[in-house]
């Protein structure tokens, strides 16, 4: 096997420092793990060759930065392509850029899919002029906790890379301190349909260069989770252009519900995540169309919204004392309102949770009055209470039931509507008299 295949398959050649040193292969799962190869021992890469994912953690690879690399011979070619690795993870290395540019091209030989780096340092700058015009069968890219050179002034690099980028499906860019991407760089990314920018330090100025125009055209999943996004209206702005948008995760931004905001979603978002954003209420104007909106662990004390289209809402974890009207949503499947503040459910709001197919209300200070128990009762026995039923729901309230399981409380006609019985008794014996008479 050629020094260019090895390099290809191990960028991790080098000199192990007390460590395992050789690669494992695990046949049921057709993974193959090497850790800090040798050239003593680079014979044990052999066994890798089966498998379809095969993940390198350590190395040096600065000593092979002056290593000639020449083209592929045919038998070289051959074997790359006989090979059934989909996907290459490369962990724990520092990668000479200029080392990185030379080996690439040769990916278009192999039917890897995926390639991702993790807590690796990228080290200078790459001559990628070999990369013009050629195609690599990767589509799906990921960095995760990775330092670089800022992506600032490495237009020309991305514009070498641009045949091959422009045909990428998903890249993701998380835990790497990020605090924007230059817009011609979004532009050269025309295919993508995921984007994941979670964990990095984006705030609400970088969005809209981010997100110029032009840049991102097929996007569809963005994620930018873990950020330090604060303003709704900005966000809103700042992704307005992504026509094509359908997820969009904002979790875990302390964000600010502005009291007016003229903007207006992308038509095309149906799934909203805004779960651990602090919210102390729902802000405005949330997207027309959405399908699956999440607003759990927040401090919202209520809700009243109206979304035709809306078929799973995730409330749990808030303060809410009630349960929204679900008239409000005509589409509605799913309800999660887990450990909010709920006492009851109203016997006319029972009657609508009934047409849902999951409903969860655990972990709240249920009042265990006739109606407080007798709905959780009613829509258990109807099978629409998810997971937690029954243990889960207990009683807050009153004293004597305190502590007890709802599904346990006694609910009975004679108990709970005396009156539902009392009437017809006196009906009765009212006719019975009448006939004796």
């Amino acid at each position: 096997m050629s020094v260019a295949v090895l390099l290809l398959l191990g960028l991790g050649l080098l000199q192990a420092e007390g460590r395992r040193n050789r690669c494992f292969f695990n046949r049921t799962q057709e993974y193959c793990v090497c850790y800090n190869l040798s050239e003593e021992t680079i014979g044990s890469i052999i066994q890798c060759l089966p498998a379809t994912v095969v993940e390198f953690q350590g190395g040096d690879l600065e000593k092979y930065i002056a290593f000639p690399i020449e083209d592929l011979d045919s038998s070289a070619i051959e074997t790359l392509d006989s090979l059934t690795i989909q996907k290459i993870i490369i962990g724990n290395v520092l990668v000479p850029e200029i080392l990185l540019a030379r080996v690439l091209r040769f990916f278009s030989y192999t039917h890897v899919q995926e390639l991702a780096f993790e807590s690796c340092i990228f080290q200078g700058t790459g001559n990628w002029s070999d990369m013009d015009g050629q195609n690599l069968p990767i589509l799906s890219l990921s960095f995760h906790n990775v330092t670089s050179a800022p992506l600032t002034g490495q237009e020309q690099a991305f514009s070498s890379l641009s045949r091959w980028l422009g045909t990428l499906e998903e890249l993701a860019v998380t835990g790497s301190r990020i605090t924007s991407l230059p817009c011609a760089i979004g532009r050269v990314f025309r295919a993508l349909r995921s984007l994941d920018l979670a964990q990095n330090s984006l705030g609400d100025g970088s969005l809209s260069p981010t997100f110029c125009q032009g840049a991102f055209p097929q996007l569809q999943e963005l994620s930018l989770h873990h950020n330090n996004l604060r303003s709704y209206h900005s966000m809103c702005k700042g992704v307005e252009l992504l026509l094509e948008l359908q997820h969009l995760d904002l979790s875990h931004n302390e964000l600010m519900a502005d009291p007016s905001s003229s903007c207006q979603w992308a038509a095309s978002l149906r799934h909203f995540n805004l779960s651990n954003t602090g919210l102390e209420e729902v802000p405005t104007p949330l997207p027309p169309n959405l399908e699956v909106l999440d607003m759990s662990h927040n401090h919202l004390r209520a809700v009243d919204i109206s979304l035709s289209s809306l078929k799973k809402l995730f409330l749990n974890q808030n303060l809410l004392q009630a349960v929204p009207s679900v008239r409000n949503y005509p589409m509605l499947d799913t309800l999660l309102l887990d450990n909010n503040s709920i006492t009851e459910l109203p016997r006319d709001e029972v009657k609508l949770l009934g047409r849902l197919q999951d409903v969860a209300v655990a972990d709240n200070p249920f009042s265990c009055s006739c109606s407080g128990a007798g709905g959780l009762q009613a829509l258990a026995a109807a099978g629409h209470l998810g997971q937690g039923w029954p243990g889960d729901y207990r009683c807050h309230s009153p004293a004597q039931y305190q502590g007890w399981p709802v599904a346990r409380v006694p609910v009975s006609v004679l108990r709970c509507d005396p009156a539902a019985v009392v009437a017809p008794v006196c009906v009765t014996l009212a006719l019975l008299g009448l006939a004796g008479a």
